[in-house]
């Protein structure tokens, strides 16, 4: 079966089980684990469309996210972090009133606020506004430079692909290629003017 970059993410978290192979986390072989093992290992997954949670607040899921004790004010700092209004938004039930861009904003605090080992964010500007979207990027930004931990992000943005270290190329679910920045956008860019010329021709 061939597997797409988002199903690859959610295998990686145990959302779906490989048809072969083994995932490996520091390491260890976590192929088996469960979903929450593995989140209790230190992986953290933000879906490309947000889970929505009935009768809680926000404040409350920020705090279910954190593995420590967190005050209403450090989540009203995450949660300016993310571009809300904390006064507007920590109090609120997490539930259709919610816009989708929203929802992802506050999916991504919670996703903060864990901390976690290995971060997994599946299209994270998919849904948000530019403004929203600049603010996503300083947010990756602060998380490489806080979390001693790992951050893999699915996007098709190349203003996300500025601030990586390491770039993986997929295709109909193989791997074409791996690198930096200059060495893999630079196959990309190379091959798309082919196509191009190609059509023209």
């Amino acid at each position: 079966m061939v597997h797409g970059k988002s199903t690859l993410a959610k295998i990686i978290m145990g959302i779906e089980n490989p048809d072969s192979g083994k995932i490996l986390l520091n390491g260890k072989d976590i192929t088996k684990l469960s979903i929450d093992k593995r989140a209790k290992l230190g992986i953290g997954f933000a879906f490309q469309q947000p889970v929505k949670f009935k009768g809680i607040t926000v404040y409350d899921l920020i705090k279910l996210s954190a593995k420590k004790e967190i005050s209403k004010k450090e989540a009203c700092e995450i949660l300016s972090m993310v571009g809300l209004c904390a006064r507007e938004y920590v109090d609120r039930e997490v539930n259709n009133s919610l816009s989708g861009g929203e929802l992802k904003r506050i999916e991504i605090a919670t996703i903060i606020a864990r901390e976690s080992e290995l971060t997994i964010f599946d299209e994270p500007e998919a849904g948000i506004d530019l403004w929203s979207f600049n603010s996503l990027i300083q947010v990756f930004e602060k998380m490489r430079k806080d979390i001693k931990g790992a951050t893999m992000i699915i996007s098709h943005q190349e203003r996300i692909l500025n601030i990586a270290d390491q770039i993986v190329l997929m295709n109909s679910g193989k791997i074409e290629k791996m690198g930096t920045k200059e060495e893999v956008m630079g196959n990309v860019m190379k091959n798309t003017i082919c196509c191009k010329l190609e059509r023209n021709e």
